[in-house]
C-alpha cells in the first residue's frame, strides 16, 4: 500500500520524524518522534495547506511516497478519539492520545483526518524505517499551487 507526505525538500528523506520531535503535531507531544502521512496526494496537499501559513511554503517542495506493509496498520475509530479532537489548536488530549498509541512503536497508526473525517492519516514510528515494513519509495518535485491558500 502506498500512502504519502508533502514535505520540504530539505527534509524529504527524513525517516526519523525530527520535525515532530522538535515541534509536536496533533498527535504527538515535542519529544516524541513520527511522521504524519495521508492517504491520497491530494489529501496530503490539504493537510500541509491548512497546517502551513502560506509565508512559511517553501520553493522546494516534495511529495514522499511510502510503502507500507498493511498487516503493520492499527486503525482507530472515530469512537475512540477523544471527544475534542478535531479542536484547533490540537487539544492537549489528542496528542497525549497520539502520542501513548506511538509509545510501542509497533504500528501504523490508521486514523481519520480532522479535515474529511471520511479519508485518513498515517502516522508512522520511525522504528518501522529500520524494521523494513515502512520503505520510502518515491520523492518527487512538488510544485504548490498558491491559488489554494488565495482569499
Amino acid at each position: 500500500m502506498q500512502i504519502f507526505r508533502v514535505a520540504h525538500t530539505k527534509y524529504a528523506a527524513d525517516t526519523e520524524g525530527l520535525g515532530s520531535k522538535l515541534f509536536g503535531g496533533r498527535w504527538n507531544h515535542r519529544g516524541t518522534s513520527c511522521l504524519y502521512t495521508s492517504s491520497s496526494r491530494a489529501l496530503a496537499i490539504l493537510e500541509y495547506s491548512v497546517n502551513t501559513p502560506v509565508d512559511l511554503i517553501p520553493r522546494a517542495l516534495s511529495i514522499v511516497t511510502y510503502d507500507i506493509e498493511e498487516n503493520c496498520i492499527k486503525t482507530i475509530a472515530i469512537s475512540s478519539l477523544p471527544g475534542d479532537w478535531k479542536t484547533a489548536p490540537a487539544p492537549v488530549s489528542a496528542k497525549d492520545f497520539g502520542t501513548n498509541l506511538l509509545a510501542a512503536q509497533d504500528a501504523i497508526i490508521k486514523i481519520p483526518s480532522c479535515i474529511i473525517p471520511q479519508e485518513y492519516n498515517f502516522i508512522l514510528p520511525p522504528a518501522l524505517f529500520v524494521s523494513g515494513k515502512i520503505m520510502l519509495a518515491d520523492i518527487s518535485d512538488c510544485i504548490y499551487d498558491l491559488r489554494i491558500k488565495q482569499r
